[in-house]
Protein backbone atom coordinates (compact mmCIF):
# COMPACT_ATOMS: atom_id res chain seq x y z
CA UNK A 1 0.00 0.00 0.00
CA UNK A 2 1.31 3.14 -0.81
CA UNK A 3 0.17 6.47 0.83
CA UNK A 4 0.19 10.27 -0.22
CA UNK A 5 -0.60 12.75 2.27
CA UNK A 6 -1.63 16.09 0.90
CA UNK A 7 -2.25 18.44 3.71
CA UNK A 8 -5.28 18.83 6.15
CA UNK A 9 -7.15 15.78 5.23
CA UNK A 10 -6.62 14.53 1.96
CA UNK A 11 -5.05 11.32 1.56
CA UNK A 12 -4.23 8.96 -1.76
CA UNK A 13 -4.29 5.12 -1.06
CA UNK A 14 -2.43 3.24 -3.85
CA UNK A 15 -3.45 -0.22 -3.94
CA UNK A 16 -2.67 -2.97 -6.74
CA UNK A 17 -5.55 -2.53 -8.47
CA UNK A 18 -6.68 1.26 -6.96
CA UNK A 19 -6.11 4.54 -6.82
CA UNK A 20 -8.34 6.05 -3.82
CA UNK A 21 -8.28 9.63 -2.86
CA UNK A 22 -10.12 10.62 0.20
CA UNK A 23 -11.45 14.16 1.00
CA UNK A 24 -9.54 15.72 -1.91
CA UNK A 25 -9.25 19.19 -0.63
CA UNK A 26 -6.74 20.70 -3.06
CA UNK A 27 -7.33 23.75 -4.13
CA UNK A 28 -7.10 26.44 -1.69
CA UNK A 29 -5.88 23.69 0.96
CA UNK A 30 -2.74 25.86 2.33
CA UNK A 31 -0.86 22.64 2.65
CA UNK A 32 -1.15 21.31 -0.43
CA UNK A 33 2.41 21.49 -2.07
CA UNK A 34 3.23 24.21 -4.44
CA UNK A 35 4.49 21.80 -6.83
CA UNK A 36 1.33 19.59 -7.45
CA UNK A 37 -1.18 20.07 -9.30
CA UNK A 38 -4.63 18.76 -9.30
CA UNK A 39 -3.82 16.97 -12.43
CA UNK A 40 -1.25 15.37 -11.05
CA UNK A 41 -2.58 14.24 -8.10
CA UNK A 42 -5.54 12.84 -10.19
CA UNK A 43 -3.73 11.25 -12.76
CA UNK A 44 -5.07 7.65 -12.75
CA UNK A 45 -7.77 7.77 -9.97
CA UNK A 46 -10.37 5.25 -9.85
CA UNK A 47 -12.13 6.06 -6.51
CA UNK A 48 -13.14 9.12 -4.45
CA UNK A 49 -14.00 8.39 -0.53
CA UNK A 50 -15.61 11.50 1.15
CA UNK A 51 -16.40 11.43 4.76
CA UNK A 52 -18.67 14.33 5.07
CA UNK A 53 -19.85 17.06 3.04
CA UNK A 54 -17.64 19.92 4.85
CA UNK A 55 -15.90 22.17 1.88
CA UNK A 56 -12.43 21.45 3.18
CA UNK A 57 -13.33 17.56 2.61
CA UNK A 58 -15.52 17.82 -0.15
CA UNK A 59 -12.61 20.24 -1.84
CA UNK A 60 -11.79 19.27 -5.55
CA UNK A 61 -14.11 16.31 -5.75
CA UNK A 62 -16.89 17.50 -8.40
CA UNK A 63 -14.06 18.22 -10.82
CA UNK A 64 -12.03 15.41 -10.37
CA UNK A 65 -15.43 12.90 -10.35
CA UNK A 66 -16.22 14.09 -13.58
CA UNK A 67 -12.74 13.91 -15.65
CA UNK A 68 -11.87 10.79 -14.45
CA UNK A 69 -15.20 9.24 -14.14
CA UNK A 70 -13.75 8.03 -10.89
CA UNK A 71 -16.49 5.99 -8.51
CA UNK A 72 -17.78 8.50 -5.43
CA UNK A 73 -18.19 6.30 -2.15
CA UNK A 74 -19.82 8.62 0.64
CA UNK A 75 -23.33 8.78 2.21
CA UNK A 76 -26.26 8.80 0.56
CA UNK A 77 -27.00 12.60 0.97
CA UNK A 78 -23.54 13.07 -0.39
CA UNK A 79 -24.12 11.03 -3.47
CA UNK A 80 -27.42 12.62 -4.06
CA UNK A 81 -25.91 16.02 -3.84
CA UNK A 82 -22.79 15.40 -6.54
CA UNK A 83 -25.27 12.90 -8.61
CA UNK A 84 -27.56 16.63 -9.04
CA UNK A 85 -24.14 18.25 -10.06
CA UNK A 86 -23.39 15.48 -13.37
CA UNK A 87 -21.14 12.99 -11.37
CA UNK A 88 -22.84 9.49 -12.42
CA UNK A 89 -20.28 6.97 -10.99
CA UNK A 90 -21.57 6.69 -7.36
CA UNK A 91 -21.58 4.17 -4.79
CA UNK A 92 -23.64 5.89 -1.61
CA UNK A 93 -23.24 4.07 1.54
CA UNK A 94 -24.33 4.87 5.24
CA UNK A 95 -22.71 3.57 8.37
CA UNK A 96 -22.50 -0.26 8.76
CA UNK A 97 -22.21 -2.03 5.86
CA UNK A 98 -19.41 -3.18 3.79
CA UNK A 99 -19.34 -2.95 0.11
CA UNK A 100 -16.98 -5.17 -2.19
CA UNK A 101 -15.90 -2.81 -4.98
CA UNK A 102 -13.14 -5.34 -6.26
CA UNK A 103 -9.76 -4.12 -5.17
CA UNK A 104 -11.05 -3.37 -1.70
CA UNK A 105 -13.66 -3.82 0.64
CA UNK A 106 -14.95 -0.09 1.78
CA UNK A 107 -17.02 0.67 5.20
CA UNK A 108 -18.09 3.57 7.07
CA UNK A 109 -17.90 3.90 10.54
CA UNK A 110 -19.58 6.37 12.94
CA UNK A 111 -17.77 9.93 13.62
CA UNK A 112 -18.85 12.84 15.99
CA UNK A 113 -18.85 15.77 13.90
CA UNK A 114 -21.57 17.34 11.38
CA UNK A 115 -21.77 17.70 7.57
CA UNK A 116 -22.91 20.31 5.16
CA UNK A 117 -21.75 22.24 2.02
CA UNK A 118 -21.97 26.21 1.72
CA UNK A 119 -20.69 25.64 -2.12
CA UNK A 120 -24.10 26.39 -3.18
CA UNK A 121 -24.71 30.08 -1.40
CA UNK A 122 -26.63 28.53 1.52
CA UNK A 123 -25.92 25.64 4.06
CA UNK A 124 -27.25 22.54 2.36
CA UNK A 125 -27.47 19.62 4.64
CA UNK A 126 -24.83 16.61 3.39
CA UNK A 127 -25.86 13.76 5.85
CA UNK A 128 -24.21 12.04 8.78
CA UNK A 129 -20.26 12.15 9.14
CA UNK A 130 -18.28 8.99 8.65
CA UNK A 131 -14.72 7.03 8.70
CA UNK A 132 -13.69 5.34 6.56
CA UNK A 133 -12.56 1.25 6.19
CA UNK A 134 -10.26 -0.06 3.26
CA UNK A 135 -9.50 -3.64 3.24
CA UNK A 136 -7.60 -4.56 0.46
CA UNK A 137 -6.66 -8.03 -0.19
CA UNK A 138 -2.57 -8.73 1.37
CA UNK A 139 -2.96 -5.22 2.97
CA UNK A 140 -3.43 -4.09 6.75
CA UNK A 141 -6.23 -2.21 7.41
CA UNK A 142 -6.68 1.41 6.70
CA UNK A 143 -9.02 3.47 9.32
CA UNK A 144 -9.60 7.09 8.24
CA UNK A 145 -11.01 8.43 11.07
CA UNK A 146 -12.72 11.41 9.09
CA UNK A 147 -13.27 14.65 11.55
CA UNK A 148 -14.46 13.12 14.80
CA UNK A 149 -13.92 13.66 18.52
CA UNK A 150 -13.35 10.52 20.74
CA UNK A 151 -16.15 8.17 21.59
CA UNK A 152 -16.46 4.84 23.27
CA UNK A 153 -17.43 2.72 20.10
CA UNK A 154 -13.94 3.55 18.59
CA UNK A 155 -13.36 -0.07 20.92
CA UNK A 156 -16.08 -1.18 18.66
CA UNK A 157 -14.39 -0.25 15.05
CA UNK A 158 -11.09 -1.74 16.97
CA UNK A 159 -13.08 -4.88 17.21
CA UNK A 160 -15.04 -5.31 13.93
CA UNK A 161 -12.14 -4.41 11.27
CA UNK A 162 -8.62 -4.39 13.59
CA UNK A 163 -7.52 -1.47 11.58
CA UNK A 164 -3.69 -1.52 11.68
CA UNK A 165 -2.98 2.03 10.10
CA UNK A 166 -5.25 4.95 11.17
CA UNK A 167 -5.45 8.76 10.06
CA UNK A 168 -5.96 10.31 13.36
CA UNK A 169 -7.27 14.26 13.24
CA UNK A 170 -5.32 15.99 15.80
CA UNK A 171 -5.80 20.07 15.25
CA UNK A 172 -8.04 20.81 17.96
CA UNK A 173 -10.93 22.91 17.95
CA UNK A 174 -13.18 21.27 15.16
CA UNK A 175 -11.77 17.62 15.85
CA UNK A 176 -10.09 16.19 18.74
CA UNK A 177 -6.52 18.20 19.96
CA UNK A 178 -3.63 15.71 20.64
CA UNK A 179 -3.81 15.28 23.90
CA UNK A 180 -7.68 13.48 23.24
CA UNK A 181 -6.05 12.04 20.15
CA UNK A 182 -3.33 10.23 21.98
CA UNK A 183 -5.83 8.51 24.59
CA UNK A 184 -8.06 7.29 21.62
CA UNK A 185 -5.36 5.67 20.57
CA UNK A 186 -4.12 4.24 23.43
CA UNK A 187 -7.37 3.00 24.58
CA UNK A 188 -9.20 1.73 21.93
CA UNK A 189 -6.71 0.64 19.01
CA UNK A 190 -3.62 -1.51 18.38
CA UNK A 191 -2.63 1.05 15.13
CA UNK A 192 1.07 0.17 13.88
CA UNK A 193 1.06 2.99 12.32
CA UNK A 194 -0.88 6.21 13.04
CA UNK A 195 -0.69 9.39 10.64
CA UNK A 196 -2.21 12.33 11.54
CA UNK A 197 -4.48 15.08 9.97
CA UNK A 198 -6.25 17.95 9.96
CA UNK A 199 -3.55 20.00 11.30
CA UNK A 200 -1.23 22.56 10.09
CA UNK A 201 -3.20 24.12 7.96
CA UNK A 202 -5.09 26.45 8.32
CA UNK A 203 -3.88 28.88 11.25
CA UNK A 204 -7.00 28.25 13.73
CA UNK A 205 -5.92 24.57 14.22
CA UNK A 206 -2.57 23.14 15.80
CA UNK A 207 0.42 23.66 13.74
CA UNK A 208 2.04 20.83 14.51
CA UNK A 209 1.87 16.79 15.42
CA UNK A 210 4.30 17.60 18.63
CA UNK A 211 1.54 17.81 21.44
CA UNK A 212 -0.22 14.56 19.96
CA UNK A 213 3.26 12.17 19.81
CA UNK A 214 4.17 13.77 23.51
CA UNK A 215 1.21 12.14 24.61
CA UNK A 216 1.57 9.25 23.11
CA UNK A 217 4.26 8.75 25.52
CA UNK A 218 6.19 5.48 24.39
CA UNK A 219 4.00 4.87 21.91
CA UNK A 220 4.93 7.81 20.23
CA UNK A 221 6.80 6.13 17.69
CA UNK A 222 4.08 4.26 15.99
CA UNK A 223 3.50 7.90 14.42
CA UNK A 224 4.29 8.65 11.26
CA UNK A 225 4.42 12.60 10.41
CA UNK A 226 4.16 12.45 6.73
CA UNK A 227 5.43 15.48 4.18
CA UNK A 228 2.60 16.55 2.03
CA UNK A 229 3.06 15.47 -1.22
CA UNK A 230 5.97 12.55 -0.33
CA UNK A 231 4.65 8.68 -1.07
CA UNK A 232 5.38 5.85 1.32
CA UNK A 233 4.39 2.55 1.79
CA UNK A 234 2.95 1.00 4.46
Amino acid sequence: MKITWYGHAAYKIELKDASILIDPFLTGNPSFPGDLSVDMVTEGVTHVILTHGHDDHIGDSIDILKKTGALLTANAEICGWASSKGVENLNPMNSGGFVDLGAFKVALTVAHHSSSTSSDGGITYLGNPHGIIIDAPGEKTFYHMGDTDIFSDMGLINEIYAPKIGVVPIGDRFTMGGKIAALACRRFFEFETILPCHFGSFPIVDQTADLFIAELGDQGNRVNVPVPGVTFEA
